[in-house]
């Protein structure tokens, strides 16, 4: 084994969307920067989550929207193409190859380790590269943890044998499977069946819990569980799998009821646990294994010096992509600051604090119909204790739905804080809200005041149009 020891201000362990973004902001701050990758760079939302799972669901959710349409719906009515879908998403999955990932970084000037990285102590990190080097990096400043998260798999006896699918599985799969399991009610289950069902798969979701998307609003859940239905999706609430085995092909799983059920895969869609199993943690006084703890400048708690910072999934504040770059941006502009001995404006919404993940996260589901969410639910507004008031209003009396196709079926909600005149939520359920987000998201993060939100004028007929319909609403 060589052994090579190299010195950097700012060392990122991890190389997906996230540790690219912390590395691209420290550099650009004038920092030197190294990321240390063990998979490809691009990271799991590349090549096994975002950009797979939507390009397969670009064709569901097209096809779905354009049947709806006066002159279309004859000319969708056939199955989708499996070969041309599945060869779609393996050309936004780059082929999982990631040479473009790499010019880019080469293109801001960040140094590239291939290898597994683990913290050996404060400000020390040592790489094993595929070809038996060890490498040792200090950094003179920070070193940010971005490993991301794993599947959690939930203790199913037999599930050891049966080869269950995760979500890589679900992603990347080169065949449509006959009769699909999915076990879960989150995001992944639900845009996963969507995705499987559509393309040839008898799927059979089974639920822990009495409905789908269950931290969402409850409309939300429901109008997705009648488009699954709709599609041909059997599913079983309040269901538990008691233990699987792989017999003659086929997974054989019994029920907490005593039922049993047959299927050519099983997708196990059951959370995410953090990738810190074996990042070095307990050199530096944290537990392996643990969800990484920070404030909002992404500083690990617990750990001296404050030059450990944790961004990303694996510090379980939001766990979506763009969340995440988000989170990165601020987390490479305060490790400058930081660096360079300038003021640090950690004032809520300012230059280097996450204040959006508590208060502004958007999320898209991309099923049949679509949800989009931004802020509070109403769960979550009861339990803050705060002054609020809940606006509904039918999506479908929209003059936008009606030009969106026929038969048109959603809801939104929009939650008011009646003490400081903010919307501090909003969801959309409906055919084409994903593109409604952003809005919100704007309203809820300006803490737009209700007078001046009326002043935005929604253009005549869109599905936009919805935000004057829930002011009038709450106008009376």
């Amino acid at each position: 084994m060589n052994e090579t020891t190299r010195t950097y201000d700012v060392i990122v362990i991890g190389a997906g969307p996230v540790g690219e973004n912390v590395a691209e902001r420290a550099r650009a701050a004038g920092l030197s920067t190294v990321i240390v990758e063990r998979e490809l760079l691009g990271g799991e939302c590349s090549f096994w989550a975002c950009d797979p799972s939507k390009a397969l669901l670009r064709p569901v959710v097209a096809r779905a929207d354009a049947s709806r349409v006066p002159g279309l719906d004859p000319a969708v009515a056939g199955p989708l193409d499996v070969e041309a879908v599945l060869a779609h998403r393996d050309r936004m999955s780059s082929y999982w190859k990631d040479e473009d990932q790499v010019d880019w970084l080469n293109s801001v000037s960040v140094d590239l380790i291939r290898g597994h990285g683990r913290l050996t102590g404060p400000k020390q990190v040592a790489v094993e590269t595929p070809e038996g080097d060890s490498i040792a990096l200090t950094a003179r400043h920070a070193v940010a943890v971005s490993t991301g998260t794993r599947a959690a798999l939930p203790p199913i006896p037999g599930s050891d044998t049966v080869r269950p699918w995760t979500s890589r599985e679900a992603t990347t799969a080169d065949k449509v499977p006959g009769r699909l399991a999915v076990v879960g009610g989150g995001v992944v289950a639900v845009e996963m069946a969507t995705a499987w069902q559509a393309l040839g798969s008898q799927v059979t979701m089974l639920v822990l819990e009495n409905g789908l998307l269950e931290r969402m609003e409850p409309f939300a859940g429901e109008l997705v569980a009648d488009g699954l239905r709709e599609a041909g999706v059997d599913i079983r609430f309040d269901t538990t799998v008691t233990s699987m085995a792989r017999e003659e092909g086929e997974v054989r799983i019994t029920l907490s009821d005593g039922g049993q059920l047959a299927a050519d895969e099983i997708l196990l869609a059951t959370g995410r646990a953090p990738q810190t199993r074996d990042v070095g943690l307990e050199t530096v006084g944290l537990t392996p294994g643990d969800w990484l703890t920070v404030d909002d400048t992404f500083q690990v708690t617990g750990v001296e010096g404050g030059w450990l910072y944790a961004v990303g999934d694996v510090n379980r504040r939001a766990l979506m992509t763009h969340q995440g770059k988000y989170q990165a941006r601020i987390a490479g502009t305060v490790i400058a600051a930081r660096a360079k001995g300038e003021p640090v404006d950690d004032a809520p919404w300012g230059a280097h604090v996450a204040t959006a993940d508590h208060a502004a996260v958007p999320q898209v589901v991309f099923t049949t119909p679509e949800v989009a969410s931004v802020g509070m639910t109403s769960r979550e507004a009861k339990q803050s204790g705060r002054s609020i008031e809940v606006v509904d209003y039918d999506l479908a009396r929209v003059a936008g739905a009606h030009q969106y196709g026929e038969d048109y079926r959603g809801r939104s909600r929009m939650l008011i804080d009646t003490d400081l005149n903010t919307v501090v939520g909003v969801t959309f359920a409906g055919p084409g809200v994903g593109e409604l987000v952003h809005s919100a998201t704007i309203a809820v993060a300006g803490e737009v005041p209700l007078d001046r939100l009326w002043h935005a004028v929604p253009a005549f007929p869109t599905l936009g149009e919805i935000w004057l319909r829930l002011l009038e609403t709450y106008r009376g």
